[in-house]
C-alpha cells in the first residue's frame, strides 16, 4: 500500500504538474552533483536553492575559499578496549567510504584536512558502554578543518557520543559506515561556545540489513548547519534519524537531510524537533527523502515540529519527498510551527499551575518524544539540564 502526505507545493519547490500521482521537484536530488573537488562547486551567493536560508556572511570564509586553516581541532576518543583508534593520512584507502561531498564547504574541508581520526568497532563486537568522541573547536579567531570516520564492522554493534565544544571555525566531514548487519547508534552533540561556526557534513553508508540511528543535539554556536546523507549500499537498510535544537536570540541553527532509498526494502524515519526564542533566533530544517526506481518497498516518512516561544524568532521548515517508483510500503512528510496552544496554558494554570511553569511543562512535554529515545542515561540528563537553562532564559 503506498500513501503519500504532501503539502504545499509552491511553498516547498514543487511543480505545479504531477508525474503518476507524485509532485515533481523542480531539482531532482537524484541529480545531485558530488566531488572532492572544491572548484568544481560554483562558489554560493546566497540565493541558491541548497544556501537561500544560510547567512553567507556569517560563514567566515568557509564558503568562498578565503577561510585557510590557522589553528587545529583536538580529538579525544574514550572506547576502552572495545574499538581501534587510529591516526591516519589523507591517503587512507577507507576514507571515503562513506560517502562524497556535495557542496563547495565539503568539499574545501575535504582538501583541506591533514589528518583523519578512524574509530572501528570489530566485527562481532559489542561494547558494553557508549564510545565517547570529543571534537574541540582550535579556538576564539582561529579556522579549522577536520574528518572523523566511526566504522561498524559486520555484526558489530555499538552507541558512539560524538560531543563539539569550545569555540573558532569548523569546518569537517563526519563519516559513518554501518557493514553488513551491524547496528550503529550516534549521538552527535553541537554544543558550541557563542561566538563558534560550524559547517559539518555527515555521510552515512549503510550495509545489507544494517541498522543506523542518529540524534543530531544543537544548542550552542552562532551559526551551525549540518548536512546528513543517508546512503543504502545494499537491501535491508534501516535509519532512523532524530534532531533536537534550541535556538537563543541570533543564533542560526541549520539542519538538512537527504535519505537516498535506492536499493529494495530499505527503512528510514526522520523525527526533528526545534524550539526558538529571542530576537534573531533562526532554526531551517530541510528534509529531503528520495525513493529511486529501484528502490521497491520502501517504508519512509519525515517529520518536522518548531516551537517559537517568543517574538522575533523564525522557524523555516522544508520537508521534500521525491518519488520514482509506485511499488513501495509508504511514504510521507509533514511539518508544522507555532506558539504555545494557548489551550494547554489555560489548563494547567486553571489548575493552579504558575503561567511560567505552565510554559516549562509544555516545552517539556514537546521534546519529551525525543528524549525518551535515548538510550545513554548521562546524555539524555545532561540535555533536560541543558533545555531547563534554556526556559530559564525564557522565563528571565
Amino acid at each position: 500500500m503506498t500513501s503519500t502526505t504532501t503539502t504545499d507545493g509552491a511553498q516547498h519547490g514543487l511543480t505545479e504538474h504531477s508525474h503518476g500521482g507524485t509532485v515533481v521537484p523542480q531539482s531532482s536530488r537524484g541529480q545531485r552533483f558530488t566531488s572532492y573537488d572544491v572548484e568544481a562547486f560554483e562558489v554560493p551567493g546566497g540565493r541558491e536553492e541548497d544556501w537561500r536560508f544560510t547567512p553567507t556572511k556569517r560563514l567566515k570564509g568557509l564558503h568562498d575559499g578565503t577561510a585557510t586553516a590557522t589553528g587545529s581541532i583536538k580529538v579525544a576518543v574514550d572506547s576502552g578496549d572495545a574499538a581501534k583508534v587510529e591516526t591516519v593520512g589523507r591517503d587512507d584507502s577507507r576514507l571515503g567510504d562513506g560517502g562524497v561531498p556535495a557542496d563547495r564547504i565539503a568539499a574545501q574541508a575535504w582538501s583541506s584536512f591533514t589528518e583523519a581520526t578512524v574509530v572501528t568497532v570489530p566485527k562481532d563486537t559489542q561494547p558494553s558502554a557508549p564510545i565517547s568522541i570529543t571534537v574541540e573547536g582550535p579556538g576564539e579567531g582561529q579556522t579549522a578543518f577536520g574528518h572523523l570516520q566511526v566504522r561498524a564492522e559486520q555484526f558489530a554493534e555499538a552507541t558512539v557520543v560524538i560531543d563539539y565544544r569550545g569555540s573558532g571555525v569548523l569546518g569537517d566531514n563526519v563519516e559513518f559506515v554501518v557493514e553488513d548487519s551491524a547496528r550503529l547508534s550516534v549521538v552527535s552533540i553541537h554544543d558550541w561556545a557563542d561566538d563558534a561556526t560550524q559547517v559539518s557534513s555527515e555521510h552515512a553508508g549503510l550495509g545489507r540489513d544494517s541498522v543506523f540511528r542518529h540524534l543530531a543535539v544543537t544548542l550552542g554556536g552562532d551559526l551551525v548547519r549540518v548536512n546528513t546523507t543517508v546512503n543504502y549500499g545494499d537491501k535491508g537498510g534501516d535509519a532512523e534519524l532524530l534532531g533536537l535544537y534550541f535556538a537563543d536570540a541570533g543564533q542560526h541553527l541549520e539542519h538538512r537531510m537527504l535519505v537516498d532509498h535506492s536499493m529494495p526494502n530499505c527503512r528510514s524515519n526522520v523525527l526533528y524537533k526545534g524550539a526558538l526564542q529571542g530576537d534573531g533566533a533562526h532554526s531551517v530544517w530541510i528534509g529531503d527523502v528520495l525513493i529511486r526506481a529501484a528502490a521497491e518497498g520502501t517504508e519512509t516518512f519525515e517529520l518536522n515540529r518548531n516551537l517559537v516561544l517568543t517574538q522575533g524568532a523564525r522557524a523555516d521548515s522544508v520537508p521534500n519527498l521525491e518519488i520514482e517508483t509506485g511499488e513501495i510500503e509508504g511514504a510521507g512528510h509533514a511539518s508544522a510551527t507555532g506558539r504555545f496552544d494557548d489551550e494547554q496554558l489555560f489548563y494547567l494554570q486553571a489548575r493552579g499551575i504558575p503561567q511560567e511553569q505552565a510554559r516549562r511543562l509544555v516545552v517539556r512535554g514537546f521534546f519529551g518524544e525525543i528524549l525518551q529515545k535515548i538510550t545513554v542515561p548521562e546524555v539524555r540528563e545532561r540535555l533536560e539540564a541543558a533545555i531547563e537553562a534554556e526556559l530559564a532564559v525564557v522565563g528571565a
